[in-house]
């Protein structure tokens, strides 16, 4: 299979959104802004270019990563596979571009971060059933999920399980939320789902 692998170097341009697949995946997004910076003789300095922006998605492990240490405005590195999504919406062609990420990361030429270690077996906890952490359905990661992550999900399924539709009654929703409830987890936010 062929993949087009690319690194940009830009800004999160939007709060990191969280949330989950059907089957419990946690998958992590933001907008990512890359500005061209170039030094100008004949202006004596550093300009700044076109800004190109680029959706990001990370997955699994990587996802919850991203949503415990990155916010708004935070200079990072973004490695993946690159994805361009093309359609027509009336006589206007429209294009999305994308990162599938496969390693993000702060940029250190513009500031210092810690890194912590996540904790070992980040991938399938051993003796436990894949996709339960402290009792609640978030995939593959592991105990690698914040708590404040975990206690976000639960107020989601508490408020999904409150406004399911009676029987014979279409919501319109996915996994139980009803049409038009939008949800997500921004980071430091405590509550965890915007409604």
């Amino acid at each position: 299979m062929n993949e087009t692998a690319v690194t940009m170097i830009g800004n999160v341009a939007t709060e990191v959104s969280y949330s989950e697949t059907t089957g419990g995946v946690p998958m992590a997004s933001f907008r990512l802004a890359s500005t061209e910076r170039r030094y100008d003789r004949a202006a004596g300095g550093w300009v700044e270019g076109d800004t190109h922006w680029v959706s990001v998605t990370a997955w699994r492990a990587l996802a919850v990563h991203v949503i415990g240490s990155l916010g708004k405005g935070d200079p990072v590195m973004v490695s993946g596979r690159l994805k361009v999504r093309e359609w027509v919406d009336g006589e206007v062609r429209r294009c999305r571009v994308e990162i599938d990420a496969r390693s993000v990361g702060h940029d250190l030429s513009r500031g210092t971060t810690t890194f912590r270690r996540a904790s070992p077996g980040a991938g399938e906890p051993a003796g436990e059933p894949a996709g339960e952490v402290a009792g609640s359905a978030v995939g593959s990661v592991g105990g690698a999920v914040p708590g404040w992550i975990v206690d976000a999900l639960a107020v989601r399924k508490a408020v999904a399980a409150a406004a399911k539709p009676e029987a014979g009654v279409s919501g319109g929703g996915v996994d139980g939320v009803p049409g038009g409830v939008s949800e997500g987890v921004g980071r430091g936010d405590e509550q965890g789902v915007l409604i």
